[in-house]
């Protein structure tokens, strides 16, 4: 039984792993739903959500295993993380490199091993997604694929808590980042698109930003007279207030959860919240960093982020009042002027961190158009990179051909005036991206005045793919599915503009009412697909039949209506026309194994210009006519003014 090799990367990535603050925690949902998952879904008895440390294998989450460790000289993973491709091992006892392994030989006795490395945004693999079974099996492409899923909803996880690793690091270095204005803070806390606050010990709101206001449906105001317990869902409380116990016992140093709020009209929302806390220089929490995100639509699609970010003035303040206490007036406003550069200096690291990591893209912009900032989102939204975008008149970059006078007369007015239709709006607006596609985007731009110059802060949603789902659902709302043809809906708005435009042209508006004679019987014996078919193929003709002027709609079952425009002969030419499309319905319809033939019968109601008609009146008339076709005879026409 060789030992695995390690891999080259062995020191980054146990000093990765160790940063992660995963090893020797408690299980957590999120991984544990993707372990259930990948049990029930390959029917294997075990699975395994395995981190390989430097001489142990320790399982953050497990099914169907009693043990939380085995030695890293035994495990299947500590070869799988140093593969390119998931390790699959179909029988471990005829497999050379685990034949003799006591995991085979003895509990739980593995025969079968699939596992896919976890990796971190570097690539580094830190575990694997595994599926075990004590009997030997296949792994078909579909279930290779299916672990491979699962193992990606990890990754991901994985990825987001490196990136807050990433964020707690920077704010550590915080000190030697340069400074920059409170103003600009309180802009980015205010804008920011996820929800942030600063928490007393005791649960106490000390601040909110919008964004968490809109998410709990609570103002400012009646959030500062709550706690966060006052908001908490009842079943979600006592594992939040454990962790927040725990972590001012000092056995955790920060930790994250999905729980539920309950907000202010009673609804509940799901949300992903990561708590921080912010101590003082005698190691006492002087209050938490909450970051509050909205993972209702990710609860139902299993996506997420969330972000960090504090409050200055009330730190400013407390401050203030602890250093006029002192008896040196002048050593104290020495020591106010510090703590408060320091602080500066930390908001802005704070402020870097939650715009670059950011779910919106992040556009800072002088008052002369050009590009100051650009983060990882606008990056990925627009096609530019950083270095290729600072510098840049915007318009270069992302506006439209269309809109660059627009722009550019925009930002002069506001410059002028200090007036503009864009700024502290939430607007949708086009943009272009670099390969010259197009895309709609939801913007909100603040205007900010630094030592009188004027500076613009952006954050921009894509939002395209919600418009098209928008118009898609229009479209539908409004068409007829199954023939494709405009629906009742359509036909009710239709009628009144025929009608201003007969009034407009002194023209006059005819409908024609259309009854399948024949359908029933044709559905009843050949089956229903067959009575789709023959209903898409007279919906056709009925289109085909009819001017670009006119309209066709499907009302329900096998009923239509022509509407008739710019009618000049009246009732002849309505009923030329009905008379062509009842000819062409006549005609065969190809279907499966036969040819059938149905017919039609036709009522005309018309609309003289100036009348004052109803839709739902013109349509009625036309339906009874519709109707002394039918006892005529069928495959008939009936008007007022002709009889069947």
């Amino acid at each position: 039984m060789p030992a695995a090799p390690l891999p080259p990367d062995e020191l980054d990535r146990l000093s990765l792993l160790d940063a992660l603050d995963l090893l020797d925690t408690p299980p957590e949902p999120v991984f544990d739903r993707v372990t259930r998952l990948a049990s029930h879904m390959l029917g294997v008895p075990m699975a395994l959500f395995s981190l390989v440390d430097a001489d142990r294998q320790w399982f953050k989450s497990r099914v169907g295993l009693d043990v939380v460790q085995t030695p890293r000289e035994h495990a299947f993973c500590a070869h799988a993380i140093g593969m390119s491709e998931p390790l699959v091992v179909t029988d471990a006892q005829h497999d050379e490199r685990f034949s003799g392994n006591p995991l085979v030989d003895g509990a739980p006795h593995i025969r079968f091993y699939a596992g896919v490395p976890i990796r971190t945004s570097a690539g580094l693999a830190i575990g694997t997604l595994c599926a075990l079974d004590t009997r030997p099996r296949e792994l078909s492409p579909a279930e290779a694929e299916i672990l491979e899923d699962l193992a990606a909803i990890l990754t991901k996880e994985v990825q987001y808590r490196e990136r807050l690793t990433l964020a707690r690091d920077q704010l550590r270095r915080s000190n030697d980042v340069l400074g920059a204005s409170d103003a600009r803070f309180r802009t980015i806390f205010d804008i920011a698109s996820v929800g942030i606050a600063l928490v007393a010990p005791g649960g106490g709101w000390i601040r909110v930003n919008a964004a968490l206001c809109d998410i709990v449906g609570y103002s400012e105001e009646e959030l500062l007279g709550r706690t966060y317990k006052d908001i908490t869902h009842p079943d979600d409380l006592a594992l939040d207030v454990a962790l927040l116990q725990s972590m001012h016992r000092g056995e955790i140093n920060q930790y994250q959860l999905e729980k539920r709020y309950i907000r202010k009209d009673g609804s509940a929302v799901w949300v992903n919240l990561n708590v921080s806390p912010k101590r003082n220089e005698q190691g006492d929490i002087e209050y938490h960093v909450a970051l509050i995100k909205d993972i209702e639509a990710r609860k139902r699609a299993q996506e997420g982020i969330a972000a960090l970010n504090a409050d200055l003035e009330r730190r400013v303040a407390e401050r203030t009042a602890e250093l006029q206490q002192a008896n040196q007036q002048l050593l104290d406003a020495a020591e106010r002027e510090r703590i408060v550069q320091a602080e500066l200096r930390a908001r802005e690291a704070e402020i870097r961190s939650v715009v670059e990591n950011a779910n919106d893209a992040y556009i800072g912009m002088d008052e002369a158009g050009v590009v100051t900032a650009w983060n990882r989102q606008a990056e990925k939204t627009f096609g530019w990179s950083s270095g290729e975008a600072l510098g840049q008149p915007l318009e270069h970059l992302i506006i439209p051909l269309d809109f660059h006078e627009r722009h550019r007369n925009g930002m002069r007015r506001y410059l002028e005036t200090g007036v503009a239709t864009i700024v502290d709006q939430r607007l949708e607006l086009p943009a272009r991206r670099r390969d010259g596609s197009t895309l709609t985007v939801e913007v909100r731009i603040r205007a900010l005045d630094v030592n009188g110059r004027i500076m613009f802060s952006a954050f921009l949603h894509d939002i395209t793919q919600r418009k098209q789902e928008q118009a898609q659902r229009e479209y539908e709302s409004r068409h007829d599915i199954l023939t494709g043809l405009l629906n009742r809906r359509a036909l009710m708005e239709a009628v009144p503009l025929a009608q201003a435009r007969s009034s407009r042209s002194g023209k006059t508006v005819g409908m024609l009412f259309i009854d399948l004679d024949g359908f029933k019987a044709v559905n009843d014996s050949h089956g229903h697909e067959a009575g789709d078919t023959l209903l898409r193929v007279i919906a056709e003709r009925l289109r085909q039949g009819v001017r670009k002027t006119d309209s066709v709609f499907r009302l329900s079952g096998d009923e239509f209506t022509v509407l008739l425009e710019e009618m000049a002969d009246t009732f002849d030419d309505a009923h030329a026309v009905a008379e062509k499309l009842i000819a062409s319905i006549s005609e065969p319809v190809e279907l499966p194994g036969r040819a059938v033939r149905v017919r039609a019968s036709v009522g005309i109601a018309l609309d003289f210009s100036g009348s004052v008609r109803t839709p739902d009146e013109l349509l009625k008339e036309a339906d009874n006519f519709m109707y002394q076709a039918k006892k005529a005879g069928r495959g008939r026409v009936c008007s007022a003014k002709r009889a069947c």
